[in-house]
């Protein structure tokens, strides 16, 4: 288990994050699970970062969370968003409490001894995100013994790697519930269906998983409720999505430092120095650190603050995913066609970095949310004008 003192650690970040960024291409090139990538991870307790000091771990906080991920995000990002949510699940529990404690203490155990990977399986074909509202088809029938849990999920990040699916069902019971079911990977009757097939990404494996008739015991549900208190909270999640939002991070500034070595490296005949001495490239990069380290410091300002509201985050995230996705373009842009070459590694930032603003809620829900609340707060001070006036006395006189 991770020690708190090591845990963030600058040599054990840099030495983690070079790791996955030497076994990064092939596993874009080749779209496997990124095992090399994850066993570093895992080796360097990273994994386990937030599992709550109860349970003896290192208690991690989500600012320091993002600021793993952003480490993660420079070697490989497929590796920091499997990674992510295997460590978003563990600081779930630490404020939450709602995993039976005899399962979680049991995976914690099987943590030291080998990658213990969790994520959600929530969208489905027909639902699709459950960010934008509606209850699974997936369905969680009661055995002698447990539940049987059948059903198919899409987007299923890390699907071959996992080791337990946290598969959001509804039950057969009369009146039904909903809850999370944890599903054992390699259980008889779990089908990975390949078809993640994406611009970027392409080492998450965020495939789709299909369930037929698989068993598990009774105990293995978390926040078993009734459906009217199940739907998603977009904004209660705003700060998890931000944090998660550090990876690609991590991802433009990747892109920023190949950029610069490539500036510093190329030495045209008819200069006679590194282009990096020109205005044109001086310009460039300045206006890629003013995109990469604004979205840095809107990152984590934002995660910093104990008190801020949903609107806050969503709005940190937006704009600094936009200032990311435009710091690389510019990267890719400003150097042309070696930019293009996957030699140089900046065509598999861009592919990656388009994903930042896809994650639930996806760019237009929470410029929706902003924009309710931006009409709410009109309201209320619109109501609050009217029961505040008072009418003006009119002054006679004689």
């Amino acid at each position: 288990m991770l020690e708190r003192e090591t845990a963030f650690d600058p040599r054990l970040l840099s030495a983690t994050t070079r790791a996955l960024a030497d076994a990064a291409p092939e596993a874009d090139r080749t779209g496997d699970f990124p095992w090399a990538g994850i066993r570093a991870v895992h080796q360097s307790g990273l994994l386990e970062s937030t599992v709550a000091a109860r349970y003896g771990g290192a208690g991690a906080t989500l600012h320091e969370a993002a600021t793993i991920l952003a480490a993660l995000g420079r070697g490989d990002p497929s590796v920091a968003l499997i990674s992510a949510m295997t460590i978003f699940n563990h600081l779930g529990q630490a404020t939450k409490s709602h995993w039976p404690e005899d399962l979680y203490k049991r995976l914690l155990t099987e943590a030291k001894q080998h990658p213990l990977l969790l994520n959600a399986a929530r969208v489905e074909p027909e639902l699709g995100s459950p960010a934008r509202g509606g209850l699974p088809a997936t369905v969680a029938r009661r055995t002698a013994s447990g539940w049987s849990i059948t059903g198919r999920k899409r987007f299923v990040t890390g699907a071959y790697g996992l080791t337990h699916f946290l598969v959001w069902a509804h039950t057969d019971e009369t009146p039904a519930r909903v809850g999370t079911f944890v599903v054992p990977n390699e259980l008889p009757g779990i089908r990975v269906i390949e078809n993640w097939n994406s611009l970027g990404m392409r080492a998450s494996g965020s495939h789709d998983v299909e369930y037929t008739d698989v068993e598990i015991p009774l105990e293995y549900v978390i926040d078993l409720v009734d459906p009217s208190v199940a739907q998603q909270d977009n904004r209660a999640h705003a700060a998890i999505t931000l944090a998660l939002t550090a990876l690609y991070l991590g991802v433009a500034e990747a892109a920023q430092e190949a950029f610069i070595r490539f500036a510093h490296e190329r030495v045209p005949t008819n200069l006679g120095h590194p282009i990096a001495r020109t205005e044109r490239f001086v310009t460039l990069s300045g206006e890629i650190d003013l995109l990469v380290s604004g979205a840095r410091q809107i990152i984590f300002d934002a995660l910093r603050d104990k008190h801020a509201e949903a609107e806050k985050h969503i709005r940190a995230r937006l704009l600094a995913g936009g200032q990311l996705r435009d710091a690389v373009q510019i990267a890719v842009r400003g150097i042309g066609n070696p930019g293009l070459n996957a030699d140089l590694g900046l065509e598999r930032h861009f592919r990656d970095i388009q994903s930042v603003l896809v994650h639930a809620p996806q760019e237009d829900t929470s410029i929706s949310i902003l924009g309710r609340a931006a009409f709410d707060r009109w309201n209320r001070g619109e109501a609050d004008r009217s029961s505040n006036s008072t009418s003006i006395p009119i002054l006679r006189t004689a």
